[in-house]
């Protein structure tokens, strides 16, 4: 049944590619990848809540909060044992991923991310994993959209905007607001954009958002009701506020990279689980807001209920007085990324977005707690929890853009524009004077083994140096003559001739130096290439970076430079191939 189900929609599909415009046709697979991603971003929300319910149920009726505290390392042993025994242990995480396969795979993504994103965060995050389901969602729908492309047979610059397509549904369809789907897309993933990719990615955001609308439930969505209107005297608390995110995301970066690191040195994969998975039970007992997502404490925080938060803590008896109370919401934004790595470095899959919303919004009603305490000034503590999202959402992800839209969606307005603007900027600006790079930048820049800040370089990045290898330069051996070396040059359009011995490298002569002396027939027994041969002014590794590369060109003066290979003799690559492969590469994104 599912099979025949199948192939109809497939014809079907065939039918409408063969009789639409291509124009049209890639219209309606915006659509159709919209909603396919938002779909998914739905189904993942329903599972993880439908999971959660049954945790929770077990945990209230049975009043064993230890028991509780350790379905998280149930969660994540059910994910590494699905990734082990069903993807044989290879699965790739983040956005970094996504942009590498943008830069280096023709923007292929293996059809299997449509599902397994989905299968392995529900588990880690249905049973208490801490961490955010909006990194899988990305994933998945930017598989949707990439197989989609593939299946037929798209464009290279199609399918990457089908990719972010997919990418900007599930952010959409999570959050229910499509103008921060399509800036996360164009932030986070497009590095290099045209004006021709925002109507199909507007429209596929609106059909994930439209989708999610019409089936989630309010409360599922993460929504806010603002109580109180901007106040311009407020804006000295608001750059201190921006100054704090900003700081409270580099923390967040370096915690979580550090013990991330440190956690993933445990060579064994369920030692690893048990290690990381117990470490989180520990934070549990202490700190139960810090289960799952966290989007409903959250809003609990944000309706100004937080003294209903420490509810279930062993510590709760130690927290009498206001002060108390506020201690205990700092400690979890500080812990949140902590039990955010543990649960990712274990080995479950989430994202950062969640964890950073989180980490945001109690700094702020923290922040403005304190102020409202001390009598400093009146300042609205809903207003500083929500615009605190959105810097610590702009410094971890270096999306301003997003954070800022994401918070107005998600509030219903636009009255906190300004504030949400200033600290997120301000945010951003802050972390990235320490940090030049976001988290996933840098995984993207150590995979690519290049830098990855500007356009020029990322074009350059999706060239592969194997293919621009020429390897008709006739060689010949130290020890020959003159008159061989021009044997050589008479049947040799290259003005250039590697000296190879043994397939090493040992010098080039060039044509315009010993132009004068092949004349000489006088010579010809007499000199020798060992005599005529020059060191190269620099030499090319296989797996050096072509930034790296055109800076030797530029240092050298030269517009042909050797590969060596564990100074084994490989080829030539020449200035102009890359200009010319660069310039290809140039009109493909234009």
């Amino acid at each position: 049944m599912i099979k025949n189900i199948h192939n109809i929609v497939k014809r079907l599909n065939l039918y409408i590619h063969d009789t639409l415009s291509p124009r049209h046709f890639f219209i309606l697979s915006s659509i159709i990848v919209g909603l396919s991603s938002g779909l998914a971003a739905i189904v993942l929300k329903y599972f993880v809540h439908s999971i959660e319910s049954i945790v929770t149920y077990y945990s209230h009726n049975y009043e064993e909060f230890f028991l509780f505290t350790l379905f998280p390392v149930i969660g994540i042993g059910l994910a590494v044992f699905y990734v082990q025994r069903f993807l044989r242990g290879h699965f790739r995480k983040g956005s970094a991923e996504i942009v590498y396969a943008i830069t280096k795979k023709s923007s292929i993504l293996p059809s299997s991310q449509m599902y397994t994103h989905l299968i392995t965060s529900a588990l880690t995050v249905g049973f208490g994993g801490s961490t955010g389901l909006e990194s899988p969602m990305v994933s998945t729908g930017a598989a949707i959209g990439s197989n989609y492309g593939r299946v037929y047979n798209l464009s290279y610059k199609e399918k990457t905007i089908l990719l972010a397509c997919g990418a900007a549904a599930g952010i959409s369809a999570a959050f229910n607001s499509p103008i921060a789907g399509v800036l996360f897309a164009v932030e986070v993933l497009l590095t290099d954009v045209s004006a021709s990719a925002f109507i199909p990615l507007i429209i596929a955001a609106a059909s994930g958002a439209l989708l999610s609308k019409i089936i989630l439930a309010q409360g599922v969505i993460l929504s806010f009701a603002l109580q109180q209107p901007f106040n311009y005297h407020n804006v000295p608390f608001y750059i201190l506020l921006g100054i704090l995110t900003g700081f409270l995301a580099l923390y967040y970066a370096r915690t979580f990279e550090w013990i991330d690191a440190k956690i993933k040195l445990v060579s064994n994969i369920w030692v690893r689980v048990l290690t990381g998975g117990i470490l989180l039970s520990v934070l549990l007992l202490l700190f139960p807001p810090l289960f799952g997502e966290g989007y409903e404490t959250i809003k609990t925080v944000a309706n100004l209920h937080a003294d209903e938060l420490t509810q279930n803590s062993v510590i709760q008896k130690f927290i009498s007085s206001e002060y108390s109370l506020l201690i205990f919401l700092g400690c979890l934004a500080f812990l949140k990324c902590i039990a955010a790595a543990l649960t990712i470095g274990s080995g479950g899959n989430g994202g950062s977005f969640g964890p950073s919303l989180f980490m945001g919004a109690y700094i702020g009603y923290v922040f403005a707690r304190i102020v409202n305490m001390l009598g400093i000034a009146y300042i609205p503590e809903t207003n500083f929890t929500l615009v605190a999202m959105a810097g610590m959402l702009s410094g971890v992800f270096y999306a301003p853009l997003t954070a800022i839209f994401l918070i107005a969606e998600i509030t219903g307005g636009y009255e906190l524009m300004i504030p949400l603007m200033l600290v997120s900027a301000i945010s951003i600006t802050v972390v990235n004077y320490f940090e030049p790079l976001s988290m996933e930048a840098k995984k993207l820049s150590n995979k690519l083994k290049t830098p990855v800040e500007d356009r020029d370089k990322h074009l350059l990045s999706r060239l592969d140096l194997t293919e621009l290898i020429e390897t008709n330069f006739s060689t010949i051996e130290p020890d020959a003559s003159l008159q061989e070396l021009v044997k050589v040059i008479s049947g040799s359009k290259r003005n250039i001739f590697p000296v190879l011995s043994n397939g090493e490298l040992k010098g080039l002569v060039f044509l315009d130096n010993v132009r004068n002396i092949i004349f000489k027939h006088d010579q010809y027994d007499k000199v020798f290439v060992k005599d005529l041969m020059t060191a190269p002014q620099a030499a090319i590794h296989p797996n050096e970076s072509l930034h790296s590369i055109l800076k030797k060109f530029d240092e050298t003066n030269q517009w042909n430079l050797p590969v060596v290979d564990n100074r084994q003799y490989m080829g030539f690559v020449s200035k102009s191939s890359i200009l010319t492969k660069y310039r290809e590469e140039l009109l493909k994104s234009v």
